[in-house]
């Protein structure tokens, strides 16, 4: 491992969870549930099941990792340690592609909320600036915030919900539509990868392992806790959603909430759901820009990204070259693409790096091991289905951002094999 300053250990149980709620409870609520209802109607409640099942497989492995392996880049570390370079690389690429694209679309998410028409990628642009700079100025810096922005989500939350419930109440005749299996289990199966999207949020956790004190019992007591509230929100909004609207009425908005909340008695509320989408994309923003640093400044320590981004701020003890690395490309992908696949794509890469993770901790000794074997075996063969149910083009694209990150990595080796020599 290098020799490269390390980061402050400022993060207890509380900051961490929150930071996980932060990354976890944004996304998914407010967008992930439109593609997952195309894909099966009214059997997502079936594909959420699944992936809250893949998400505690895989927050287990992870959990069970970071507290051998208490340092920054989650499983990009842990693939490294366990299993070797080359899986540790596939591990942090896929993290770093997937997430920087849902960085992204995050931004526009909050955008498209908070902006007057025709300035949406300038606003998103302009967030992106402004929580790379809370990120800059330390992690303390980026719990206090986060701690405000979840708050602020499951206010909103729980308002939209009262509003749906508490006027004349939902129509439970648009409940289950066709029937759950009306899609078959494809469809079923493809929902389950698109909403594991909004579970992923967990790994940020893992992934700042070393801002973190008393790693081997704050990070997965603050990944359980995390997840657990993070399942019991989203089964809440699902019920709610399909209730309320149909499967088809989900399937066909892109903020299925607001709609939910305006088809009711209390559509005064409308505005409040808005304005909570916004905060949650806010949340799951900063979440990731602190992830994808995290990430970048470990794989950089071990040359896999330039050596220049494993600088850490003297002052602040952040990655300040790597965050600002990131937010740059962030910002020229909000300023030229169209990100409406990015949740697909997002999976891709994720799933991917979870399969490794959930390998790397069917390694670990008897004296690591905190969880039975079967939980790694279930979650690295979910991992596998869920990726191959993916929508056609996301598992396209991330197939070729994956040979790109091998042939770069291939010509980095070749080029240090020859000054060897």
């Amino acid at each position: 491992m290098s020799n490269s300053p390390a980061l402050a250990r400022r993060l207890g149980t509380f900051d961490a969870s929150l930071i996980g709620l932060g990354s976890m409870i944004g996304a998914g609520v407010f967008a992930a549930f439109t593609p997952a209802a195309a894909a099966a109607g009214s059997g997502l409640l079936i594909g959420l099941v699944v992936a809250a099942f893949v998400a505690f497989c895989n927050a287990t492995s992870s959990a069970q990792l970071a507290a051998r392996y208490p340092t920054s880049g989650g499983t990009y570390v842990y693939g490294r340690e366990r299993l070797g370079p080359w899986p540790g690389f596939l591990a942090g690429w896929g993290f770093v592609i997937g997430k920087t694209a849902s960085a992204a679309a995050m931004a526009m998410t909050f955008a498209a909320y908070a902006a007057p028409a025709g300035w949406e990628r300038p606003v998103a642009i302009a967030a992106v600036v402004i929580l790379t700079a809370v990120n800059y100025h330390g992690v303390t810096r980026t719990a206090g915030l986060t701690r405000i922005l979840v708050i602020a989500v499951l206010t909103s939350l729980a308002i939209a919900v009262a509003a749906v419930w508490g006027g004349s109440g939902p129509d439970f005749s648009n409940f289950v539509g066709d029937g759950l299996l009306a899609h078959g289990w494809y469809g079923i199966l493809q929902s389950a990868g698109l909403l594991f999207f909004a579970f992923a949020g967990y790994a940020r956790i893992a992934t700042m392992g070393e801002e973190v004190r008393e790693p081997r019992r704050t990070i997965p007591r603050a990944i359980g806790i995390a997840l657990g509230i993070t399942i019991v929100f989203y089964a809440i909004i699902a019920v709610t959603l399909l209730s309320a609207l149909g499967p088809d009425g989900v399937s066909g908005t892109p903020t299925p909430l607001a709609d939910a909340v305006t088809s009711g008695a209390m559509s005064w509320a409308a505005p409040v759901v808005r304005i909570g989408a916004a905060v949650a994309s806010l949340g799951a923003l900063l979440a990731l820009i602190a992830g994808l640093g995290r990430t970048s400044l470990a794989m950089a320590r071990e040359h896999d990204l330039p050596h220049w981004l494993a600088a850490v701020h003297q002052r602040y003890k952040v990655p300040h070259r790597a965050e600002t690395t990131l937010a740059v490309v962030i910002c020229l992908i909000i300023s030229v693409a169209d990100l409406r696949g990015a949740i697909g794509f997002s999976s891709f890469g994720v799933l991917l790096y979870y399969l490794i993770a959930n390998i790397a901790a069917f390694t670990q000794p008897v004296e690591d091991r905190r969880y039975p074997k079967a939980l790694q075996v279930a979650g690295a063969a979910a991992c596998v289905a869920l990726v191959a149910t993916l929508p056609p083009l996301s598992v396209g694209l991330g197939v070729l951002m994956f040979v790109v990150g091998i042939v770069f990595r291939v010509i980095r080796l070749r080029r240090s094999h020859s000054r060897v020599r």
